[in-house]
């Protein structure tokens, strides 16, 4: 670690070797939203400095619109339209100086590239949900509902992390982004994370958060009555904060309350974000991804005495959930009470959360292992897994 000497305090004398600056390591983690499109203009986005060169260039930026910072969001909008928002092109990749947010846009029928459509605003809810996890995670932004709108971030070398919440209603088994996130998972070694539905559905057959490769995320009543969320899905790899405070999409600074797997998910990616930058910052790597391009060779985590891969995150994750137990259930919070028999058949290997976040990082780090989890536990998780390769291989 570099440290500063010889620099000169007050009245020009040395500093004395006892006050010596070290430098923090500033490690990085990319986290790639593909959603409806994201507001730039939100102050949850705001970053007081420009990120390095290497990253810009790394996520290709074609393109920087410095944005205005004054005025209400329509105004800030006009202010920019001429310069910024009628340029930009499906082949852009912006980046956006005073932000956390690199964004491109897959979305041939999108009104304003990038930019959260004035009548939905989901995904700046989403890309909320990442940062409040992890506030210091980079955006990797991609507007769309397609595979094309996936691959444009599993294509991305630096991306670490893919979220998507966007999938068939009712988890109907009918094909949907799963080739573009095994292209993201098994070729580029991306970590995705990927909602159940919004019913009680079993997650196994829904194509964003049932094949093998992604994590499938259901919902869970986080400071509520501790159980799980009725209308989410079962069977998943993990269930995650249902409801959250998360940024609007038509101003600069307002929230709502809002609830679904659709945050749920990113809120996951946010945790596993975190505890990438926590074991890079340990293993001083100063890269994000897992690229032969940077010759990472599939490693996420790559030090002297420290390599961590896609598999170790999720093994790390899957020891770290746990169930809530079943007599803190409110039969009037209109939640479905965890049961004290098979409960990886509700909510997977079960909750994560904030708490979830040590543990993993502990684990991973060689600190503190993670016990294994019950035999029952074990074989009903491997039962899951058994039947989503035989149904999506």
């Amino acid at each position: 670690m570099a440290s500063l000497s010889g620099c000169f305090g007050e009245g020009n004398l040395p500093m004395p070797a006892d006050e010596e600056i070290e430098e923090k390591f500033e490690s990085y983690s990319v986290v790639a939203p593909v959603d409806t499109g994201i507001n730039v203009y939100h102050d949850r986005f705001r970053l007081n400095e420009t990120y390095p060169d290497w990253l810009i260039e790394g996520l290709g930026v074609t393109m920087t619109c410095e944005l205005t910072q004054e005025g209400t969001w329509q105004e800030r909008y006009e202010a920019d339209k001429a310069d910024c928002w009628d340029l930009i092109t499906q082949e852009d990749i912006v980046y956006f100086p005073g932000t956390r947010i690199i964004g491109t846009s897959k979305d041939a029928s999108t009104n304003i590239p990038i930019l959260d459509d004035p009548n939905d605003g989901h995904g700046t809810a989403v890309t909320g949900a990442v940062l409040d996890a992890n506030p210091d995670a980079v955006i990797f932004f991609v507007e769309g509902f397609s595979d094309e709108a996936v691959l444009a971030a599993a294509n991305q070398p630096l991306v670490d992390i893919i979220t998507t919440s966007f999938g068939p209603i009712g988890s109907v088994p009918v094909p949907g982004i799963e080739d573009a996130t095994k292209v993201a998972v098994v070729e580029e070694n991306k970590i995705h994370t990927g909602a159940s539905d919004n019913t009680p559905s079993p997650a196994i057959q829904d194509s964003t958060a049932g094949p093998p490769w992604s994590i499938g995320v259901s919902g869970y009543a986080e400071e509520g009555d501790d159980q799980k969320e009725t209308m989410s899905g079962s069977y998943p790899d993990v269930a995650a904060d249902w409801t959250q405070n998360l940024p609007n999409h038509d101003d600069t600074d307002g929230y709502h309350e809002t609830s679904g797997t659709s945050f749920a998910t990113p809120r996951t990616a946010g945790i596993l974000s975190l505890v990438l930058m926590m074991l890079r910052a340990d293993a001083e790597d100063n890269l994000t991804g897992a690229s032969d391009v940077y010759n990472r060779s599939g490693l996420l985590v790559q030090g002297e005495n420290i390599s961590i891969t896609n598999a170790d995150i999720r093994h790390a994750l899957n020891l770290s959930g746990w169930y809530p137990t079943f007599t803190t259930w409110d039969p009037t919070a209109g939640t479905m009470p965890i049961s004290p028999v098979a409960p990886c058949t509700q909510v997977g290997w079960g909750v994560i959360n904030m708490s979830n976040v040590m543990p993993i990082y502990e684990h991973l780090a060689g600190i503190s292992a993670i016990p294994d989890r019950p035999a029952d536990v074990e074989l009903c998780m491997e039962t899951n897994q058994n039947i989503r390769e035989t149904y999506w291989n």
